[in-house]
């Protein structure tokens, strides 16, 4: 057998005429190349011409050869083709259905827990409404006006030159909050007839709920198509629920356009993963490539920072085929999908000029006008792998230059407070700027809490993670150590193999997690994207024989079969996670389920009461911008300030208005509101007597910083342990001013001269800005 197949493969890596060469695989030829050296200059670019003109010949080939392959194989074990059928058509059914069942549980399950959190059936309109909290109250508030509008051409219209929304300001809605999932909320709540069947609230909430299960459904399938059985899909949804705590943000903001984008982004990887496996064949591949280019193009239209999360993807997808473990062709027809996803994007997105600045373009456009030089890297011999580390290097520095040069002709403003935000959070800068300390001191801006791990290892999934994380570096590392030594890859990896690491859509997912995880480490927020796939990696992982062959064969193991005992145990050991997560956590969830909690604010539904009672219809508030966006959405008054980030006009507005918390004059800031036109404005009692585990990120300590009435003694950011902590007595530098939020409390001059109160309660005192000012004592 050895002494037929080495001439064969010759005849593979040489390219030339005969039949073998003309029967040889895409696959093969290029392998035969990266073992022996192959040929340079004009034959290789021939040879690279006829592997592309013979690409759809080759795959019709397989195509056909492939039931003959099984038949013959049946044969040997004495079953028909048709059990065969039978019985791979079963499987696929019934993973199907449990995938799809999975899904919809998970969404039935969400539902009734709002329920159950909320009562939201019992509740009034207006109370249904104040559960959606600042940003979210936006976006809800907007679907609101789409259905309001006589049309939905008026309505879109009125969203794109909005000027009732931000006081002395004409915003394109769609554009600055990316409300393409309110778009098409209200067209299908409109169209489907929905408007006599269900309250809209209903039907919003609904939308997400559905694709959230849709979310579920897509790690179900990944981690099936990986392993090969549809138990590690069942197994990953059990860890995405029990730590739903640390997988979804839907338990805080419904309405947050990651709940709305990230559903997508696993369809795509899923469809990704289909997509990088070997020997798959031609119908399969052409589903899982227009999979990829619908989702990748969706997703990047439901969320403005999806980019981003691309360019790690692309990132990986990057080293995958730097270490020649993945079909060149295929990574490269992902990154044109991605670049005709951005074009798109830039195009119905009103000409977004952060996606032209975006890292994805300037990264693919990099390794696209290096595609050529890439191909003739990939040779056996001492200097290509010389050349090959070159080529990471061209790469990097042609995409650093081409994102610098893009930045310095293509005008943009967006995502300038995310750089100075990585700079104060690596320490390489200070500033005493109110808006950047208040983000770093958010909780999903911090580094993760030891409550993260300890609630990851509770339910078993961080060790197992860290287990097949660490058996499938290991296998991998040996792969790209063989390539570097010019052994070819097997087309075809066989259990008895153990040869995990080289399956091309195992070392994306290991890439895959380890830089999301990377970004976890530093920021929280970014654990609702790693931690979802932890449970479809660590899922795949004990329930895949190819793992538990691919550590039996370091191991050695002789007294036991290593193939029966990794089929043992792949069925065996996930049935345990199983059971034991069962006897756990299943309690847990239906108490969830049955227990009735109760989201009563009777202060602002008064205010709100109050604002729609008394409040002139031209009226204009001003309070935090979290307040404002409820004012907005619960009783449609202008407001002079939003809870968005993505502006440097609304940052700044923020900051302003935010000064009724600091140590200024009257009429300091009855001049700033003033020039926002506002006519009332709200104080909350709870920021204004803020009582915080950390003083430093305190708003009111924020504004002192800001205005120089304290001392900073450190960066307010750096750690939950490094925070700003002030003692009050000591550290003030002078002013003569109290705390405008108690001292306006008091009713005495200059105050009452500027503001009047005309309403309050426990929780909320409104003042009406008077346009004359009386100066009496």
């Amino acid at each position: 057998m050895r002494e037929r197949s080495r001439p064969r493969g010759r005849r593979e890596a040489g390219g030339g005429g005969g039949t073998g060469g003309a029967e040889a695989s895409p696959r093969g030829e290029r392998r035969g190349d990266l073992a022996e050296g192959g040929s340079h200059g004009p034959a290789m670019e021939e040879g690279a011409a006829d592997l592309r003109q013979r690409k759809k010949q080759n795959c019709s080939e397989s195509d056909k050869m492939a039931p003959e392959q099984r038949n013959k194989e049946n044969s040997k074990l004495g079953r028909s083709p048709k059990y065969m059928l039978i019985q791979r058509f079963a499987k696929l059914f019934f993973g199907c259905l449990a995938a799809v069942t999975s899904g919809m549980m998970y969404a039935v399950y969400l539902s009734t827990y709002h329920e159950r959190k909320f009562w939201f059936s019992s509740r009034q309109e207006l109370e249904r409404e104040i559960t959606f909290q600042g940003d979210s109250a936006i976006y809800y508030s907007f679907y609101k006006e789409l259905l309001k509008a006589p049309s939905f051409e008026r309505g879109v219209y009125e969203l794109t030159h909005n000027n009732k929304t931000v006081s002395l300001k004409t915003i394109n809605a769609v554009q600055q909050m990316t409300l393409y999932p309110e778009l098409i909320a209200s067209v299908l709540y409109q169209a489907s007839g929905s408007e006599e069947v269900i309250e809209p609230v209903y039907f919003y909430i609904g939308i997400v709920f559905g694709l959230q299960g849709i979310y579920v459904t897509a790690l179900f399938v990944t981690s099936w198509v990986m392993s090969g059985t549809w138990l590690a899909g069942m197994l990953t949804v059990a860890w995405f629920i029990i730590n739903r705590t640390d997988t979804t943000r839907i338990d805080y903001s419904i309405p947050s356009r990651e709940n709305w984008a990230l559903p997508y982004f696993a369809c795509q990887v899923a469809a990704l993963t289909g997509y990088l496996k070997k020997n798959l064949n031609c119908s399969a591949e052409k589903f899982c490539y227009l999979l990829v280019n619908a989702s990748t193009y969706t997703f990047m239209m439901m969320w403005e920072y999806s980019h981003y999360l691309l360019f790690v993807q692309a990132i990986s997808l990057f080293l995958l085929d730097s270490f020649a473990l993945a079909q060149t062709e295929k990574v490269h027809e992902v990154y044109k999908i991605y670049l005709f996803s951005l074009f798109l994007g830039y195009l119905l997105q009103f000409e977004n000029s952060a996606l032209l600045v975006s890292p994805l373009l300037s990264f693919v456009a990099a390794l696209m006008l290096s595609k050529c030089l890439q191909m003739n890297m990939k040779k056996g011999t001492f200097m290509s792998r010389l050349l090959k580390v070159m080529y990471i290097y061209l790469v990097l520095t042609v995409a650093v230059t081409l994102n610098f040069l893009l930045k310095m002709f293509v005008p943009h403003k967006e995502n300038e407070h995310l750089l100075k935000f990585i700079e104060v959070k690596l320490g390489l800068n200070t500033t005493k700027n109110f808006t950047m300390n208040w983000l770093l001191c958010q909780e999903s801006l911090q580094a993760p809490s030891q409550d993260f791990f300890l609630r990851l290892t509770q339910s078993s999934l961080l060790p197992f993670y860290i287990l097949v994380l660490i058996i499938c570096l290991f296998s991998v590392t040996q792969v790209i150590f063989r390539r570097i030594c010019g052994e070819p890859l097997k087309e075809a990896v066989k259990l008895e193999d153990g040869r995990i690491g080289e399956r091309p859509e195992i070392v994306y997912h290991v890439i895959h997690t380890i830089l999301l995880g990377c970004l976890a480490m530093c920021l929280e927020g970014m654990k609702y994207l790693w931690t979802p796939y932890v449970c479809m990696l660590a899922a795949f992982g004990v329930c895949s024989p190819e793992l538990w062959m691919t550590l039996f064969k370091w191991l050695r193991l002789k007294a036991v079969h290593p193939i029966l005992l990794a089929l043992i145990l792949s069925m065996a050991v996930p049935t345990i996670i199983g059971f034991s997560l069962w006897k756990e956590f299943f309690p847990r969830i239906m108490t969830e389920l049955t227990e009735l909690q109760e989201f009563y604010d009777p202060d602002t539904v008064e205010l709100m009461t109050w604002i729609k009672r008394q409040a002139p219809v031209a009226a204009v508030f001003a309070g935090s911008p979290q307040l404002m966006g409820v004012i907005k959405l619960c009783t449609g008054w202008m407001v002079s300030s939003l809870p968005l980030y993505n502006d440097d006009d609304l940052l700044k507005r923020n900051e302003n208005i935010y000064q009724i918390y600091s140590k200024r004059s009257a009429e300091d800031i009855y001049k700033i509101l003033t020039s926002y036109k506002a006519n009332f404005l709200v104080i909350e009692d709870s920021i204004c007597n803020e009582v915080g585990p950390v003083r430093g990120c305190r708003v009111k300590d924020l504004l002192d910083i800001a205005n120089g009435h304290v001392y900073m003694r450190e960066s307010p950011v750096t750690s939950r342990q490094s925070q700003v902590v002030c003692e009050e007595d000591d550290n003030y530098a002078y002013s003569k001013y109290g705390r405008f939020c108690h001292e306006i409390k008091m009713n005495y001059s200059p105050y009452v001269n500027y503001f009047t109160r005309v309403y309050w309660n426990r929780s909320y005192f409104v003042y009406r800005i008077n346009t004359v000012i009386s100066f009496q004592s």
